[in-house]
């Protein structure tokens, strides 16, 4: 499952090999490694970005180092929540964050996700590569409609990129943060 078109260098790719119970997603964003690396780990910028536009999200703990852990809600306006947690194995700045990722509606399904951050000199790629217990799960999670949120994020990411938004030094306090 790819993307067959030709892609512009910030469009998210999301390419599912039919081979392997793995989701590889590629973007580019025109912003140093240090901010988006940010963006990927404080969690007052990780809630203005991440998900669909359409959910609002809370944030119960983020603690992005290595060792630490997450747990964060989706929320629709109806109510209906969307729960997810993990934990953070290594937290690389800059570099690479390797973490659990499981969904409260699939307590058994957790997969191992890696993010490179990669300097394209004022530019950073990232490559994440999700790993699945089984092609099945990963079918699954595609099936879920999860490249949409993907890639509505990447944009509202970019929009905070290029807002300035991210460089705040925390002034804004995230609603439900706990440490």
């Amino acid at each position: 499952m790819s993307t067959p078109r030709a892609h512009h260098r910030n469009e998210t790719q999301i390419v599912a090999d039919p081979a392997l119970p793995t989701i590889v997603i590629v973007r580019e964003f025109d912003a140093a490694p240090e901010r988006v690396f940010r963006a990927y780990t404080d969690p007052d910028l990780v809630v203005q970005w991440l998900g669909p536009r359409r959910l609002t999200m809370r944030i119960d703990r983020y603690d992005a180092r290595t060792g630490g852990s997450y747990r964060y809600v989706h929320s629709e306006e109806d109510g209906t929540e969307y729960g997810f947690r993990g934990v953070f194995h290594e937290v690389r700045p800059c570099e690479r964050i390797v973490q659990t990722f499981a969904f409260d509606g699939f307590p058994d399904g957790v997969s191992l996700e890696t993010a490179r951050f990669e300097d394209l000199g004022g530019r950073t790629r990232v490559t994440t590569t999700s790993l699945l217990e089984s092609v099945e799960a990963r079918d699954s999670m595609v099936r879920s409609g999860m490249a949409g949120g993907v890639r509505e994020g990447h944009e509202r990411l970019d929009e905070l990129l290029r807002s300035g938004r991210d460089s705040d030094t925390g002034q804004r306090r995230v609603r439900g943060l706990r440490s």
